[in-house]
């Protein structure tokens, strides 16, 4: 992967920037058959919320649902070299790998998207205001088949909300968060896209076509941010010894 000026630029100036046709068809063949293995086991062990409002799930690199082989597997991809550069170059300090998530359709097809910052979830509006200046972390989203993608307020990752924005996205003064906003832009991605973008940037997620994505999340090594690392997450001392590139796990 070569790294373009023009690719950070877009970055900075937008909160994302698609990469088509990033990974081989046979990579993605390989990932999607562990992610589909991992989706199948936390289907099951939680089907109850998956036929409610699920749409997404976690912690792939965990002991929990996949077997030695497939963890380190995931690990290998995580920490290879162009995806280790390409967050280091994206990022105001070094980047470190936080977690892994599963994108998919809701059961209900009538269940509603919604315009979020991540940051909303555990901060108070104000909070989420001043996180716009602070530590970043950022998803790398990898389309395992082709999706509708997302939906994004360009350069929303540095800018705070308009009025619009706020009332829509905070549900104020009658308004659902799954409204159209006017300053949207839609992303669609094919198998083997890789998506980047910040957590701090407004956006939503476009559902139908059965969609199947991997997010990687990385993080500057910030205090704050090291705090939601979950460590039965990251690679033992086994592993890391033999992972050709371990500096991207947090030690």
């Amino acid at each position: 992967m070569i790294i373009k000026e023009s690719l950070i630029n877009d970055f900075m100036k937008d909160g994302y920037v698609k990469i088509p046709k990033c990974f081989a068809s046979n990579e993605i063949k390989e990932l999607s058959k562990i992610v589909t293995r991992f989706h199948g086991a936390w289907i099951h062990a939680n089907r109850e919320f998956y036929q409610t409002r699920a749409i997404n799930s976690a912690y792939l690199t965990s002991e929990q649902h996949l077997c030695e082989r497939d963890r380190f597997a995931l690990f290998t991809f995580v920490s290879q070299i162009h995806l280790v550069n390409l967050v280091n170059n994206l990022l105001k300090d070094k980047a470190v790998f936080m977690g892994t998530q599963v994108f998919f359709d809701p059961v209900n097809s009538q269940q509603n998207n919604y315009w979020h910052r991540d940051s909303q979830y555990h901060l108070s509006e104000a909070e989420q205001f001043v996180a716009l200046s602070g530590p970043e972390v950022l998803h790398f989203r990898i389309a395992l088949k082709d999706e509708r993608g997302i939906e994004f307020i360009p350069g929303s990752h540095n800018t705070w909300d308009t009025e619009e924005e706020l009332a829509v996205r905070l549900e104020k003064d009658g308004h659902r968060s799954h409204e159209p906003l006017s300053s949207g832009t839609e992303v669609p991605l094919a198998a083997g896209d890789l998506l980047v973008f910040s957590a701090n940037i407004i956006h939503r997620g476009l559902y139908g076509m059965d969609r199947l994505a991997l997010d990687i999340l990385y993080c500057e090594k910030s205090p704050e941010l090291l705090g939601f690392l979950q460590q039965d997450c990251m690679p033992n001392n086994d592993q890391l010894d033999r992972l050709e590139n371990r500096s991207i796990f947090h030690s």
